[in-house]
């Protein structure tokens, strides 16, 4: 029977990850110290890629691969590197929640969504990125899957089983799907060559792992192996703890976003991010990639849009997330200012009626790409506070070889003034966002609006 600590059942009775479609995971993850080394090196692409979430069955009318694929010049346009596929495969019938049921209830790994199109359909897809200069990730469910995936019936002992024997589900709440046990010899290869197909078949570059810590990373650390032997790929868990990063290039940043979720909402002052900062210190490699975001079809479903969680500094939020070390994430209709939520399980198309949040999105992940200071791990400058003088404003420099940005953020509903005081940022700059000239000085103040950013920017 699959062997869970009791770390990992407290993790997951007391918060209840949701991939399949429950709440989000809890604020702050545990971290482990058990660190193996990478078992890769890091694709060279990703050192200052961003990263956008989609959600095909919401993006259009259509809800199909060929629909999505004439948005993507406008996202290569606005600056995305990597696009971040939900599930694409059959979404099981028995136990299925709602009409059209969660695409993390898997009936078939090798298979697409008929709904969606077709796998030459899907191909094509890919074709389009890497033409455009963009690169695919396939959401991958390795923990679960439907209850009418063709494995239940041919292979019911690949999965596990409580005291009377009968197949049970990972979580009480995900009710939709059945629980695979890892500690069958013939899942690991079956799953592995699953895997291998996706980025032999459809030319994929990797993968994002559905809460990647409920399956053994020695699992992951073999398929990273194989599917490197096939094309350099990226490899996104959906989990946060340095062990991962053995086998992947990026975990999520959850505890940040939580911590920002705390701070907009008046839970938590700036003093939060000092201590989660050292707290990534002390864990984790320079050389180690956070997924930094506002929204997720998670966030978004089941705790709301960022504009309810983080109200007027949900934008405020949005600068810091994209310029602290780290990958920026965008969910599916951000950059239209989404003030809704999905539905998980039905069809609830995204209102396209504008792309109010577009220019302001491009803007921050032009710089990204161009600014070697925010570039991603060790390719990255340094990170270091800035002192301001003012208990409500937070601020950093980032320096690596002859580019620099200073970001200034007001973490209240009030006007703020402040008064820079470390030598190092003195100097002229460019604003990001007005492209005015910028002189910052210790004698002069600077008068920040309620929930204020300004991100200034150097290059030689």
């Amino acid at each position: 029977m699959k062997a869970l600590t009791n770390t990992l059942l407290f993790w997951l009775s007391a918060l209840l990850i949701v991939s399949c479609a429950s709440p989000s995971p809890k604020e702050t993850t545990e971290q482990l110290n058990t660190k193996s080394a990478k078992v890769y090196t890091h694709p060279a692409w990703i050192k200052n890629a961003t990263i956008y979430e989609v959600n095909v069955r919401q993006y259009t009318n259509e809800g199909t691969f060929a629909a999505f694929e004439k948005e993507m010049p406008r996202l290569k346009a606005m600056g995305v590197d990597i696009l971040w596929i939900m599930p694409i495969h059959p979404i099981g019938e028995i136990n299925r929640k709602g009409s059209l049921g969660s695409y993390y209830a898997v009936k078939d790994y090798q298979k697409v969504n008929p709904e969606f199109g077709t796998i030459e359909d899907f191909k094509k897809l890919v074709s389009t990125a890497h033409e455009l200069g963009m690169y695919v990730i396939l959401d991958w469910v390795a923990n679960h899957t439907s209850w009418d995936n063709w494995l239940v019936q041919s292979h019911p002992d690949w999965y596990t089983r409580d005291s009377l024997g009968i197949i049970v589900p990972p979580v009480a709440d995900w009710s939709d799907v059945a629980d695979l046990n890892y500690e069958v010899r013939e899942l690991r290869e079956y799953m592995a060559q699953s895997l291998e197909f996706w980025v032999k078949e459809a030319n994929i570059d990797g993968y994002r792992c559905d809460v990647a810590g409920m399956v053994p990373i020695d699992f992951w650390e073999t398929v990273r192996t194989r599917l490197d032997s096939i094309k350099p790929v990226f490899m996104l868990a959906e989990w946060e703890s340095n062990e991962a990063m053995s086998a992947f290039d990026m975990v999520y940043g959850w505890e940040f976003h939580h911590i920002m979720n705390q701070i907009a909402q008046g839970k938590k002052d700036i003093a939060a991010l000092d201590t989660y900062f050292a707290k990534v210190d002390s864990l984790y490699d320079a050389d180690d990639y956070f997924m930094n975001f506002t929204s997720n079809h998670d966030e978004n479903s089941w705790n709301g849009t960022e504009f309810e969680r983080m109200g007027s500094a949900a934008q405020t939020m949005a600068v810091l997330a994209a310029t602290v070390p780290g990958m920026p994430l965008i969910y599916s209709g951000q950059e239209a200012k989404l003030e809704k939520r999905l539905s998980f399980f039905e069809k609830d198309p995204i209102d396209w009626k504008n792309y109010e949040l577009e220019d302001f999105y491009k803007k921050l992940l032009t710089l990204k790409h161009e600014n070697k200071a925010l570039w991603n791990g060790a390719s990255g400058g340094s990170f270091e506070k800035v002192a301001t003088g003012n208990p409500s404003v937070y601020s950093f420099n980032r320096v690596k070889d002859t580019d620099q940005v200073v970001v200034i953020l007001n973490f209240s509903a009030k006007e703020q003034t402040v008064s820079i005081q470390n030598e190092q940022v003195i100097g002229n700059y460019t604003s990001l966002f007005t492209q005015e000239n910028v002189t910052l000085t210790s004698e002069s103040p600077i008068k920040m609006e309620p929930w204020g950013y300004l991100v200034l920017t150097k290059s030689k």
